[in-house]
């Protein structure tokens, strides 16, 4: 896929991975549009930064845990922009939930904005791109291929991205290629202490973090990967396999 020219929608992209994701497409040239909730002014920078960069920003704001939200949002960028051939779905929340303290509210907070609205920003998506192709890129986690005790309902969440992935792939063949990034330590969560940052570089088999650079990297290839689809790169540092 040319990128130049083309239009892009990334969830969550306000702040965090989701920023350096549309920016990054900005400077591809792509017309991206920068969706945000609760991140107002980073999604307006970004919005500015894509713009400075040669491509074309504009900032949307929706409540994703909205099922309705979801094709609200899609078919207005569809509309502003005049089509939509890149989706990249990484809005998400990641929250500390000891076992013994989980709520159904926890549960089903967590299951609507990372599993639930991507599906349904996908399915709306599709009908814009089949006629023209595109491509699906859904942001799932290391936690959701391996356990991390304090995050149970986080890691089968992003265990459904993966799976929703490979599922998507299948029913939007050939028009709509989907495929999934699964970063390990690249942004450690606000709460974390340096004490857990030094164990986890101890213990990741490349000996440091990572970067929201490096998950820029796979989605770039993923984006000019146009015999792949179905399958979540893991970008982590070797700590799958460790």
């Amino acid at each position: 896929m040319e990128l130049a020219g083309r239009v892009a929608l990334v969830t969550g992209a306000g702040r965090r991975v989701g920023r350096a994701l549309a920016e990054a497409l900005g400077r591809e040239r792509m017309r991206v549009a920068v969706h945000y909730h609760a991140s107002r002014a980073g999604a307006h920078e970004a919005a500015a930064a894509i713009t400075a960069s040669g491509g074309e920003g504009r900032a949307f704001e929706a409540d994703l845990r909205d099922a309705a939200a979801c094709g609200v949002l899609v078919d207005e960028v569809a509309r502003e922009f005049g089509a939509l051939d890149v989706l990249v779905n990484s809005a998400a929340v990641m929250v500390r939930t000891p076992i013994g303290e989980v709520t159904p509210a926890d549960w089903d907070d967590i299951m609507t904005l990372n599993l639930r609205a991507p599906f349904f920003c996908a399915q709306s998506a599709a009908r814009h791109m089949t006629s023209r192709g595109g491509v699906i890129i859904n942001i799932a986690d290391l936690a959701g291929l391996e356990v991390w005790p304090a995050y149970v309902p986080h890691g089968i969440s992003k265990a459904g991205v993966v799976h929703l992935t490979s599922s998507l792939a299948r029913a939007l063949a050939p028009g709509v290629r989907v495929v999934g990034i699964a970063p390990g330590t690249v942004l450690l969560p606000d709460d974390w202490t340096e004490a857990d940052a030094e164990r986890l570089r101890r213990t990741t088999p490349l000996a440091r973090h990572g970067s929201a650079d490096d998950v820029v990297g796979a989605m770039l290839y993923l984006l000019s990967a146009d015999y792949v689809t179905g399958h979540t790169v893991v970008v982590d540092g070797g700590r799958y396999v460790r």
